[in-house]
């Protein structure tokens, strides 16, 4: 009687596993045929529990009965092997692609197996030696090894073939189909085959279910990694059915009213719990699955965005480097026929070859500032540091720009108390930065002053360079983006031409130069000041 509970308890375990398993993944993609077929292979496997069972413990204790229900056994068993075939050639995808003529050859075999075993061709007869019950085997059992072991040996190889031919996450999903055929089906060949008709014995027969139910596992977890489906919930949905059939079960065997009492109370306890616990898991398993698919996009946007920042750059690159060359030609010739040196020409040619240069000289710097961009944001900026006076440095920018200044009728005052302090400075870089801070104040103050002063700071450790103008001034929203790559004003975009990249590329030179750059502004209208700090080197 205990050895009959065992294989009771053996049974429901692995019908309730099986179960589980094969509807939780047909039920989620029931249109794909490895889901298809799965389930129809959990399904067999249930049949092939109950009937085995009923083939060691048959409802009539003759040895009719008996070799009937064996036969039944085998009858089953002779649709597993075409179906593993199947599932194996189909997985991972979602239709059959196995050649019609070996569907021909399948059924043919499946038949042929399955009319031997219910009629008496795989076993004609029954005895008992030693009191176990024991199948003569007949003509017919040739077919019915070749139906099982020679298309498990089919499958196998099948899965070798893919195995040897793919690679990456796919040679792994096929590596668990590998493990799960050879490890189910030779303990299946075992259990039922090589005891039963070699070694004549049937004392193994009853762990025959649980053996399918690894061959499941394995093709599940293959399944897993294939991401159709999470094992975190079959696994939860497993344990729960078990558990309520094993408190529902122990409701029938209660040996007290109040003990019945106490067990229905805790069965629909654990009912319900179970629910919940499903529920929950089932809720946190698609958080996670929300969470991985969101991660995987900001990933592939943030790939995208990285390739397009890459695109990006390599077209400023060309497209400057295409511009600047006929640009810097164009600028040489202007000079020239201003210069003279093709001959005296009129003051109003003069005029026009000199407006060329001064567009030409813009153009070129908006093209170098786009190449300092991109070198900035590939770390490829050089730097060539030296002590440099910068009092005369300043200066020097200053007087440069002058003319430019008259043009417009305003003030250029230059203005030094730092006198001879030097800081570690690359040169071209650093004018580039007053330059570019004078130019501007010129560019938006339309009358009126620009002032541009040196002085020491407070400890003389420090130079510090003013620009103040009388222009356009700085809205205090504009002030905190002032220094970001394309950042200008809305009022003058139409009026003054830029890029917005020469105070960014301006901040990043004074911060290699480990110094500061500030602007500050009373408002719109009321002009605006740019503060330039850097080390003094001391002699």
């Amino acid at each position: 009687m205990q050895t009959i509970t065992i294989e009771i308890l053996l049974g429901a375990l692995a019908f309730v596993a099986t179960t589980v398993l094969g509807a939780a993944i047909f039920f989620r993609r029931p249109r794909s045929w490895t889901h298809r077929l799965f389930f129809i292979l959990a399904f067999l496997i249930d049949v092939y529990i109950v009937v085995n069972f009923l083939s060691l413990h048959p409802p009539d204790t003759t040895a009719a009965s008996q070799l009937f229900w064996i036969r039944i056994v085998m009858f089953v068993t002779s649709f597993i092997g075409p179906v593993l075939v199947l599932l194996v050639h189909t997985f991972p995808g979602d239709t059959i692609r196995l050649r019609r003529v070996y569907h021909y050859l399948l059924v043919g075999l499946m038949s042929a197996s399955a009319l031997a075993s219910i009629f008496p061709f795989v076993f004609r007869g029954i005895h008992y030696p030693d009191g176990e019950p024991i199948p003569i085997p007949g003509v017919g059992m040739p077919i019915f090894l070749l139906d099982f072991i020679g298309l498990f040996i089919l499958s196998f190889a099948i899965l070798i073939y893919r195995y040897r031919h793919t690679t990456g996450e796919e040679r792994a999903r096929h590596v668990h189909l590998l493990l799960g055929v050879l490890a189910s089906f030779s303990l299946m060949g075992l259990t039922t085959v090589l005891f039963v008709v070699v070694l004549q014995t049937s004392s193994f027969v009853f762990l025959g279910p649980l053996v399918p139910v690894i061959l499941l596992a394995f093709i599940a977890h293959a399944i897993v990694k294939h991401g159709l489906f999470d094992m975190k919930v079959i696994a939860t949905q497993a344990f729960v059915v078990i558990l309520w059939i094993f408190l529902f079960a122990k409701i029938f065997v209660a040996e007290s009213f109040s003990a019945l009492f106490v067990d229905v109370l805790v069965f629909l306890a654990v009912f319900l719990f179970g629910f919940l616990v499903v529920g929950s898991v089932r809720r946190e398993v698609v958080q996670r699955k929300e969470l991985e698919k969101l991660a995987s996009r900001l990933h592939a946007t943030n790939m995208r965005l990285k390739e397009l920042d890459r695109l990006k750059s390599e077209f400023l690159s060309f497209a400057s480097h295409q511009v600047k060359s006929p640009m810097t030609v164009v600028k040489g010739y202007a000079s020239l026929i201003y210069d003279g040196t093709y001959g005296v020409v009129s003051d109003k040619v003069r005029d026009t070859a000199r407006k060329i240069v001064r567009s030409a000289d813009t153009m070129i710097a908006l093209v170098n500032n786009l190449l300092d961009s991109r070198r900035i944001e590939e770390g490829r900026m050089e730097y060539s540091f030296e002590t440099v006076p910068v009092g005369a440095l300043v200066k020097g920018v200053v007087d440069g720009l002058r003319a430019l200044a008259e043009e417009k009728h305003l003030i250029l005052t230059f203005r030094t108390s730092a006198g001879g302090a030097a800081a570690s400075l690359d040169r071209q870089k650093f004018e580039q930065v007053v330059q570019n801070l004078v130019d501007n104040a010129i560019k938006y103050t339309e009358q009126g002053r620009v002032e541009v002063g040196v002085r020491l700071g407070n400890a003389k450790e420090h130079v510090i360079v003013s620009i103040r103008d009388t222009g356009l001034g700085l809205s205090s929203d504009l002030l905190t983006r002032l220094f970001d790559q394309f950042i200008r004003g809305k009022g003058v975009m139409k009026r003054i031409r830029g890029t917005g990249l020469g105070l960014y590329i301006a901040k990043q030179v004074v911060l290699a130069h480990k110094g500061t750059i500030v602007a500050d502004s009373p408002g719109e209208g009321k002009g605006s000041t740019f503060t330039v700090t850097v080390p003094v080197v001391k002699s």
